[in-house]
């Protein structure tokens, strides 16, 4: 066990009762296996563990991750050489956006915006009365949800697609209609942005410059590339521009990202993810630098946590037990199956620059829902045949593609492709209590086939010969 902790016997009580044949019933995966990978993990003298979204895009994903982390620390596996873990975010740089206050409820520096000592702080480096700082904020689907009930009017996105991206699409397009006003800044025309009444040609990452945090935790410089055609502009250009328009361009005269970046520095001193040490020019130097970097001398820190002191007032990390609890929604005899969504390689997000990319599409095409031969057996669905899946919310129909790399319990559409075609017409908005991250992952659905498909896109390929 590590040392610096508080809480494990606590933690060992509670895992107790889950032994190998309990998780096993639990997971649907062979007790044997769990032995297993507990055998592979216990006596390695390193390991790290690292996930994507799957764990985190459940009503119960802060427990899983807690569960996760609890491991880590409980086999020592962290602040040492070789070790660790990582939680990998989606989207390019949703790392260092969230630490730099992108979030509702953060501001610079990971800080949070509901801590009267923080909030006195970045007022004093915006320059501006604390309570002029708004208190924390609806994240998306409690936003989508307040549109939909008419308690917001009007709304500004960038680079933001929940039409495609967002669970309970039909229940997300009813609420874009609901908008008095709406802005998009983009720089294609996603199918979010047809529902604007202004959309502001913005700039892909090539077309500006700036900072992103890799997973490593590695903050690197970004150059531009190319500049943006026509009339589009660098999305902070907009922003400055519009807040000029609305009486404070006093506070939105950057001249260049390099100035803006330097307020961040400033922003996130004394922060978790603190930037003050670097420098535009230090970035170039040491090809990026690891937060938390205090001090313009600091070498960065590639490795948290080397010290044995955690980020509570004592300086221990604290074990948190979790007890396992079912998803929000589970598959019963009217819809007796499990979704599950996510993604294929060739295609990101909600497909707004992969979809127009011709050899990606050539590789996926349009989405599919693969089936265990049991399962389809049971349906009388062969490959290649149209699937019908259907929940309370919605339903797509897609090509089925029969493999044996699936429960037989579980069926799994990727999710990049819009209306008719959206995998989110499905799934299920409910949220986990802490994240407010919405259950992708696990929603019950009936399978039906389908010998005509109903949408324009699935009968052109019917008429080309079928999916690609």
């Amino acid at each position: 066990m590590f040392k610096p902790t508080t809480g494990f016997d606590q933690l060992a009580e509670s895992v107790k009762k889950y032994t190998s044949e309990y998780s096993s019933k639990i997971a649907g995966v062979p007790a044997e296996m769990i032995v297993k990978a507990a055998e592979l993990w216990g006596p390695a003298p390193t390991s790290f563990l690292m996930h994507a979204r799957g764990i985190e895009h459940h009503t119960e994903g802060v427990d899983n991750c807690m569960a996760a982390i609890n491991l880590v620390v409980a086999t020592g596996r962290i602040g040492r050489e070789g070790c660790g873990y990582a939680m990998i975010t989606g989207q390019g740089n949703g790392q260092g956006g969230r630490e730099q206050g992108q979030k509702c409820d953060q501001l610079p520096g990971s800080r949070d915006i509901s801590n009267p000592e923080h909030r006195k702080y970045i007022a004093g480096v915006w320059g501006v009365e604390e309570k002029s700082i708004p208190q924390k904020g609806l994240s998306a689907i409690p936003l989508v949800e307040a549109i939909h009930a008419g308690k917001i009017k009007g709304l500004i996105s960038i680079c933001f697609n929940p039409v495609v991206s967002l669970p309970d699409a039909n229940f997300v397009r009813e609420a874009l209609e609901r908008l008095e006003f709406f802005t998009c800044i983009d720089f294609f025309l996603s199918e979010t942005a047809r529902y604007a009444d202004v959309v502001l040609a913005g700039s892909l990452m090539e077309e500006d410059e700036g900072t992103t945090t890799n997973v490593e935790g590695r903050v690197i410089r970004h150059r531009k590339a190319v500049t943006p055609p026509a009339e589009a502009r660098e999305d902070w250009k907009i922003i400055c521009e519009i807040a000029g328009r609305l009486g404070y361009a006093e506070k939105f005269s950057y001249p260049s990202p390099k100035e803006m970046f330097e307020e961040l520095r400033i922003a996130s001193k004394g922060g978790v993810s603190d930037y003050y040490g670097m420098t535009w020019e230090r970035l170039d130097e040491s090809n990026g630098l690891f937060w938390p970097c205090p001090e313009v001398g600091h070498p960065g820190t590639p490795r948290l946590y080397e010290n044995g002191k955690f980020g509570h007032p004592d300086g221990r990390a604290h074990f948190i037990p979790v007890e396992w609890r079912p998803s929000d929604e589970m598959p019963d005899e009217e819809y007796p199956v499990i979704l599950t969504t996510g993604r294929v390689v060739s295609q990101f997000l909600s497909g707004t620059q992969t979809r127009r990319i011709g050899a990606l599409v050539d590789q996926t095409s349009q989405p599919f829902c693969e089936i265990h031969p049991r399962l389809a057996d049971k349906y009388g669905i062969a490959d290649g045949d149209f699937v019908k899946v259907e929940s309370r919310r919605g339903n797509v129909v897609v090509h089925a593609k029969v493999v044996k790399t699936i429960r037989p319990d579980t069926v799994f559409v990727p999710y990049h492709w819009p209306l008719d075609r959206s995998a989110n017409n499905c799934t299920n908005r409910a949220i986990d209590p802490v994240s407010n991250i919405p259950e992708f992952k696990i929603c019950a659905v009936r399978l039906s086939k389908v010998e005509q498909p109903t949408d324009a896109i699935a009968k052109l390929e019917v008429q080309a010969g079928g999916v690609r």
